[in-house]
């Protein structure tokens, strides 16, 4: 037998395994899922569902990746960086403003976390009305500033009836009692600053912008258009393995393993403060009102696009009622 005649199969089989190889890689690609933020209690659903195989069951491989003020998931699904990740409404709305074709598939909170604290101490604020006179803290070019500025509207007020306060990431102007008061996320930032201010004898109330009548989406899951037309079948797989993890993390008999997570990818928190948030992040993502966790609100995102488009931060409408993909609407 000629030694070409030997090789043949030996070739044979190393193309098989090579095809084989590639299928596999093909069929088992990493999905990158960017976070908006960094790992804490309000990605508690999202990292419950990467450690506790909801993913690798829907036949996926996820690498749930955290987010920060440097990252930016619309970028990088754009880039073909990540095949999802977690936008607020304004960046939705921005992105489709430019042309970019970022759909989304998922509404995490409900409720927009992002509020205000004050100190107990301080004159009630039950209208928008109340916030005449007082020292109002708001990060310029922020989500914050946007409500706020919308709340004021609402009540006939102008820059001349407050005192904006341009806010940083120290908190030390709200400790000082200089500011009124401060945005925060009510299940993050908002249970720490109760806490510290407890500690000294004071109390807190909060001031939500959704008790009149202002709704301004928070995050959501998103994904590109290209990849929802490319394999839908996928994309529809991840939704619903993202979700079930988001409910299994929520459910009262899952609260040790929820708390476990969170323990292992932040271990700054103090756990008495982690639990805390644990729970005012269940209130906010699955309010009583709430019919099903991930529901997108079509209506608040209405109002979000319009409250964009009267501040100017929008050139024209972008209909963005075009982009979402509420439950029993085919992906």
């Amino acid at each position: 037998m000629k030694n070409s005649d030997r090789l043949a199969p030996i070739l044979v089989a190393a193309l098989l395994l090579v095809s084989l190889t590639w299928q596999t890689a093909e069929c088992g690609e990493t999905l990158n899922y960017r976070l908006k933020w960094l790992f804490n209690t309000s990605v508690v659903g999202d990292l419950y569902a990467q450690d506790f195989g909801f993913f690798k069951r829907a036949g996926l491989d996820v690498n749930v990746k955290a987010g920060g003020p440097e990252r930016d998931a619309i970028r990088e699904l754009e880039l073909g960086h990540a095949a999802f990740g977690v936008a607020s409404a304004d960046q939705v709305i921005r992105a489709r403003a430019k042309g970019a074709p970022v759909v989304v598939i998922a509404q995490l909170f409900q409720v927009n976390p992002l509020q205000w604290i004050y100190r107990g101490v301080k004159p009630v604020i039950n209208t928008p009305s109340d916030l005449k006179g007082r020292i109002l803290g708001v990060t310029f070019g922020g989500n914050d500033e946007t409500i706020m500025r919308t709340l004021l509207s609402q009540a006939g007020l102008t820059d001349k009836d407050v005192t904006l306060f341009s806010v940083r990431y120290d908190y030390t102007p709200f400790y000082q009692d200089r500011v009124d008061i401060w945005p925060c996320y009510r299940n993050a930032q908002g249970i720490m600053l109760a806490d510290k201010l407890g500690r000294e004898g004071e109390t807190v109330r909060f001031f939500n912008p959704a008790d009149h009548g202002i709704t301004f989406v928070a995050n959501s899951v998103v994904t590109s258009q290209k990849t929802l037309e490319r394999d839908p079948k996928m994309v529809r797989a991840f939704a619903k393995a993202l979700i079930s993890g988001w409910e299994a993390s929520l459910m009262p008999e899952n609260r040790a393993k929820a708390l476990a997570v969170l323990r292992k990818y932040n271990r700054d928190t103090p756990e008495d403060l982690r639990q805390m948030q644990l729970d005012a992040t269940r209130e906010l993502v699955l309010p009583a009102t709430s019919a099903k966790v991930g529901a997108i609100d079509i209506q608040g995102w209405k109002q979000t696009e319009a409250i964009m488009l009267k501040q100017g931060l929008i050139p024209k409408p972008v209909h963005v009622e075009t982009a979402l993909f509420p439950e029993g609407k085919s992906l």
